[in-house]
């Protein structure tokens, strides 16, 4: 192709602006060198086999741009040559969409697993309750570890990662050098097993253990840059998929971080079931079973050499259940136990944690579901019978030593003698000992002792009390109540009336309930006691003989309550009349007196030979260290209620008498 050579054009400037023109482009010229003399300076100022572009106005692929305020001779700056966005959809074969990806955080509000008994656990829970139904207590021994996996407290969130640990694709890699280079990133190894670092290129550390990860990035990056120092380690850790088959709670596929061993991938799918071994678990790799794992040994030992880390496509297996038996009674964990075959009795004690510290340990009592019609329990000797071995569904009891009440005949006895004796405090007396025994134990009485007011309690006599006084409130609230709720009302403020009494007696069972009885057993002395008698002791009695009181106290309905001083001679009714008599509201037909030896003597009881020809209570001998109390009249009717009820009950009439009269007509 020629080109005809254009016709000379008229010049558009005159001489001096043809000399303008040549200074600016001498100037331009002059720019241009400085410029490329500047570019040849930064080249030659990068490292060894970097790339620089021979355009200055344009960034640098991989570093970011010129900074105008950082120095001439500052580190190169490099950052990821791909948007974390990005590069992480591109790259990272985590499915960071699957529900069960390890590094997935928790979602709020999951369910955790359900611990769900089998049927045997079930029986055991039931044998170990007795009559008060199911001990939920005893369970699977074992169960602990697995119950809750789902809700997420089974999966490792911040795994310290071993030296070891083999870098595979979708590892994160965090890479840190400073010096003469600056970068600080986060690079996710490819499928291919690199990683790119800026102006650096791909790195292979597939296959590379975390120990040796720093040099192989330092050796890569040396043959770029100089003089800078390095740092490499993991970040995010890429997700394998492994299967749980077999007899476990949740069998499936599920993604778990690459670090998780056999037991994590277990803990995920909830445990083996009530029908799964945690003794029989298989870890397979392809056709082959690499180990077998028994959970005992983690338990019972802490041994986790058989616990091994899991690899993409592995299958964890959990077989059958095997041989169970239950163990309950005083021992450490009461449990249901799988055994090994081969393992004897003397093994389930041990997983069990042995006996309690008050156990029997010369006896074991198994029942066999073998032999249900044929005695079904038996009687082990220990340590003779350690060896017995032990079949599906037995069910052992340890016995308590301290449960059982031994004789009374055959016990030490620890007494407590306090008051006036020679040396009061506690004694231990042998066997068959009596309240005489202790007395002289104690050096013997004190001249000022009192025997009349000797109190004498038993824990025995203080536990029947109880049952006996819970027995007869019980008794007296569904009185109550089956008072209130027959009773007719026929008016609002008989209801008011009836919901008042109701409140109060519902306070008043408040109050009794808690009151709580002493033991006190009643010597019935005379005054002129000189010896207590000649009663076998129990264990933990108490004997308090107090000094000779010189009172008599008067309380309840009366104008005065107080005590008075007692004088030889005065009756009750004398006390009675010091403390002004009963008041208007008192019921004096209940006065009742209690002496100083804990009997009870009261104006309803009839004949005997406590009171006085004419039967008033009024005309006893006051002894020392009597208590009379007069009760206050409970049911009370005033003259205008009785008036107000009878004229109801005559008007009532009237209108009967007036309706026959005139169906009559």
């Amino acid at each position: 192709m020629i080109v005809e050579p254009a016709a000379p054009m008229r010049p558009l400037l005159s001489p001096r602006g043809s000399a303008r023109r040549g200074f600016l482009a001498a100037a331009a010229a002059e720019f241009c060198a400085s410029a490329l003399l500047l570019a040849l300076l930064l080249g030659a100022a990068a490292p060894a086999g970097a790339q620089t572009s021979l355009n200055p106005g344009l960034p640098q692929l991989g570093a970011e741009p010129a900074d105008p305020a950082q120095p001439n001779g500052g580190p190169v700056r490099l950052r990821n040559a791909t948007p974390d966005r990005e590069r992480a959809d591109r790259n990272d074969p985590r499915d960071p969409r699957d529900p069960r990806d390890p590094l997935r955080a928790p979602e709020s509000g999951a369910a955790p697993a359900i611990y769900v008994p089998g049927e045997f656990e079930r029986y055991v829970q039931q044998q170990a309750g007795g009559p008060a139904g199911f001990d939920p207590t005893i369970r699977r021994f074992g169960s602990e570890l697995v119950t809750g996996a789902l809700d997420g407290r089974g999966v490792e969130l911040s795994p310290a990662v071993p030296a070891d640990y083999v870098i595979g694709p979708g590892d994160e890699v965090l890479v840190t050098l400073w010096g003469s280079v600056d970068a600080d990133m986060r690079l996710v190894v490819d499928r291919a097993g690199r990683i790119a670092i800026p102006r650096v290129g791909s790195v292979q550390v597939s296959g590379v253990t975390l120990a040796d990860l720093p040099d192989v990035v330092n050796r890569r990056v040396a043959t770029v840059f100089r003089n800078f120092q390095s740092s490499a380690g993991l970040g995010q850790l890429r997700g394998i998929r492994v299967f749980v088959t077999g007899f476990v709670l949740s069998p499936g596929a599920y993604t778990v971080s690459s670090l998780s061993t056999v037991v994590a991938a277990l803990m995920r799918a909830g445990g083996p079931s009530a029908a799964g071994s945690f003794r029989a678990i298989e870890l397979r790799r392809g056709s082959q079973v690499v180990s077998r794992f028994d959970l005992y040994d983690l338990l019972l030992k802490g041994d986790r050499s058989a616990d091994r880390m899991l690899q993409a496509g592995d299958v964890v297996h959990v077989g059958p259940v095997g041989t169970q038996v239950g163990f309950i009674g005083s021992v450490n964990k009461p449990a249901v136990i799988e055994l090994k075959p081969g393992e004897t009795v003397a093994d389930a004690l041990r997983m069990v944690g042995g006996f309690t510290a008050v156990a029997d340990r010369t006896r074991l009592a198994v029942e066999r579901l073998a032999q249900r019609n044929t005695g079904r329990i038996a009687q082990l000797e220990l340590p003779r019978d350690e060896g017995t071995g032990l079949a599906h569904g037995d069910l052992l009891r340890a016995f308590s030593a301290v449960a059982a009440a031994l004789p009374v005949q055959r016990q030490a006895k620890r007494v407590r003698v306090e008051g006036e004796v020679q040396r009061p405090g506690d004694y231990v007396l042998p066997e068959n000992s009596s309240m005489l025994d202790a007395i002289r134990a104690a050096g013997g009485y004190t001249p000022g002792a009192f025997l009349y007011s000797t109190e004498f309690t038993r824990l025995s006599v203080q536990r029947t009390q109880q049952e006996n006084y819970d027995r007869a409130l019980r008794d007296l609230e569904t009185d109550f109540a089956r008072a209130s709720g027959t009773q007719r009302v026929a008016t609002a403020e008989e209801a008011a009336s009836q919901q008042a009494r109701a409140t109060g007696t519902q306070r008043l069972v408040e109050r009794l309930r808690t009151l709580r009885p002493n033991g006190r057993v009643v010597l019935q002395l005379e005054t002129g006691a000189t010896e207590l008698p000649d009663l076998a002791l129990e264990d933990g009695d108490r004997i308090f003989i107090p000094s000779r009181p010189t009172t008599v106290g008067v309380f309840g309905s009366v104008f005065n309550a107080a005590s008075y001083l007692h004088l030889p001679g005065r009756t009750l009714g004398d006390y009675l009349l010091l403390a002004g008599g009963p008041t208007k509201g008192a019921d004096r037909g209940s006065l009742f007196v209690v002496r100083g030896n804990g009997s009870v003597i009261s104006s309803r009881q009839s004949g005997g030979n406590w009171f006085s020809r004419d039967g008033g209570i009024e005309q006893l001998r006051a002894e020392p260290g009597d208590t009379v109390f007069v009760p206050e009249e409970m049911d009370k009717t005033t003259l205008l209620q009785a008036a107000k009820d009878w004229t109801q009950i005559v008007f009532q009439f009237g209108l009967g008498v007036a309706g026959i009269v005139s169906a009559t007509r």
